[in-house]
């Protein structure tokens, strides 16, 4: 299912000449290195960044450690933050946020379980979709729940635009 989701939103990239870029928190690079195995994903991605720690949204893509704070690293809001935060570093068409859960240990709460995601896309710095999704699984099924989801946004976008 995912592979599919991603051959479908990188044929709409290439058909419209967009070209896209990442920020990662949960995901940690999983989400860019799928795109990149992608057929010529040299012709649309960009890059990722993966910004794992709080410390690094903060410190490289300007995210304040006040909304850290206030809503925590996983939450719709610091995902918006580090999308915007990642449009100096990595000039593209379409930049794409993702935050959240996959394991125990982070803002977890019985209002925000494990296997809560954020996503957050953006094309010409107007937000195309902003969604909190809930996966279950194994960190690894969540995190390709999240890229499966991630590449049917795009899509979407791209033919909603």
């Amino acid at each position: 299912m995912m592979k599919q989701d991603l051959i479908e939103c990188a044929a709409l990239l290439l058909k419209e000449k967009q070209t896209i870029a990442f920020a990662e928190s949960a995901t940690a690079g999983r989400l860019t290195a799928e795109f990149a195995l992608l057929p010529d994903a040299g012709s649309f991605l960009k890059g990722g960044f993966v910004c794992y720690d709080a410390s690094v949204k903060e410190e490289v893509l300007s995210v304040t450690p006040e909304l850290v704070k206030r809503y925590t690293p996983e939450s719709a809001e610091v995902t918006a933050a580090i999308t915007r935060g990642l449009m100096p570093l990595i000039p593209a068409d379409i930049h794409v946020g993702v935050t959240g859960l996959t394991a125990p240990g982070g803002s977890e709460t019985p209002e925000k379980p494990v296997g809560t995601m954020f996503v957050c896309g953006m094309m010409a710095g107007v937000t195309v979709f902003s969604e909190r999704v809930v996966f279950s699984g194994s960190p690894e099924k969540i995190i390709l729940q999240t890229i499966a989801c991630v590449a049917k946004k795009i899509t979407d976008a791209l033919r909603n635009r």
